[in-house]
């Protein structure tokens, strides 16, 4: 089969004819029709010290897909060839406390697929059947791809509750657009949006954002005059990375508010910790999705009319991955869907 693989520790991926991956017992082997390209992918890519000091080479990389199923372990039930599914990307151990209470998105021994175990950048893929998710009928195939990504929004996006709130979201990236879409369908009263980037900024106002700024030429205090608040955001979701923009968030809400944090801040972040406290502020942090909670939450939404289809802005086949990694780098898109279809 072909996949694009992490062949070396340097810059690039490399499109090869590779074995198909065998099935184990418990495995799923999925026929991939689409993928999602993301962040990580891009840090994969790009071989920066983040990947050097994660990643084996070789490695099929890449975690965002949508496929059939093709064949199932001797141990699998409950799944048929042709169902249309994606697939978990955290695989547990099973075995640890969280894991044991249910509580598998808590699991301290996970493994990522594309990370750490071959990726769904390929034709194949072979994940355990407990990573499997069967999609709901009429879910677009693009849609389906980004799941994923889409997860982390949701997880992020209905960390606290929304009806009603001012809610301020920094970083305009594919998941702080869906994560805008989640808070308008979930019913929040102003959802501000901050970004440096133009194109990211039109995209969240396509996606239901009241405001967006750039936080080089607006002040979130500022913001909250000329929409007539009394006293700071509700709730923060922090999708940047960006110090900056997290003390800003945090200088920002209201006494009591709630903050739900994916993106990871710099090793040498200083937070004002005495605001926090003084405020009394929640902070939480988010890292994936709740399994299957989560799943179950975006299949609904999207059957109840949540469109998040203006988030994939370009789509390719996958022998064109370079120029859909060069769209993806390039800061003008949202997500960016291959397809490997024949």
């Amino acid at each position: 089969m072909q996949a694009l693989i992490k062949k070396f520790p340097c810059e690039g991926l490399w499109l090869e004819e590779v074995p198909e991956p065998t099935v184990g017992v418990n495995d799923v082997l999925i026929r991939v029709h689409r993928t999602g390209i993301c962040g990580t992918d891009i840090h994969i890519y790009n071989w920066d010290k983040w990947a050097e000091k994660t990643v084996l080479t070789p490695l099929i990389v890449g975690h965002e897909f949508v496929g059939e199923v093709v064949e199932t372990g001797s141990n699998v039930s409950g799944f048929t060839s042709g169902d249309i599914v994606s697939g978990e990307g955290h695989v547990v151990c099973g075995q640890c406390r969280n894991c044991l209470a249910g509580r598998r998105h808590l699991c301290s021994e996970t493994s990522s697929v594309g990370i750490n175990r071959s990726g769904a950048f390929a034709e194949y893929i072979s994940i355990p059947s407990t990573n499997v998710w069967r999609h709901a009928p009429k879910i677009d195939l693009d849609i389906a791809a980004i799941f994923d990504p889409f997860g982390n929004a949701v997880h992020s996006a209905l960390a606290f509750p929304l009806i009603g709130e001012d809610v301020v979201i920094t970083g305009a990236g594919p998941i702080g657009v869906m994560a805008t879409a989640v808070v308008r369908h979930a019913a929040a009263r102003h959802i501000v949006v901050v970004d440096p980037n133009s194109y990211r900024r039109q995209l969240a106002s396509i996606m239901g954002a009241t405001l967006v700024i750039d936080p080089r030429e607006r002040d979130l205090k500022e913001i909250q005059a000329e929409l007539g608040m009394v006293e700071g955001f509700d709730v923060g979701i922090e999708m940047s990375g960006s110090t900056a923009a997290l003390r800003s968030m945090i200088s920002n809400m209201c006494h009591g508010g709630s903050i739900a944090i994916l993106g990871i801040p710099g090793a040498d972040s200083e937070i004002d910790w005495s605001t926090i406290v003084l405020n009394m502020l929640t902070i939480r942090g988010i890292c994936g999705r709740e399994m299957y909670e989560t799943w179950y939450k975006m299949t609904v939404m999207l059957n109840n009319g949540l469109d998040i289809s203006s988030v994939i802005t370009h789509r390719f086949h996958h022998r064109e991955y370079q120029k859909a990694f060069e769209a993806m780098k390039s800061g003008e898109s949202g997500k960016i869907v291959l397809d490997w279809s024949k």
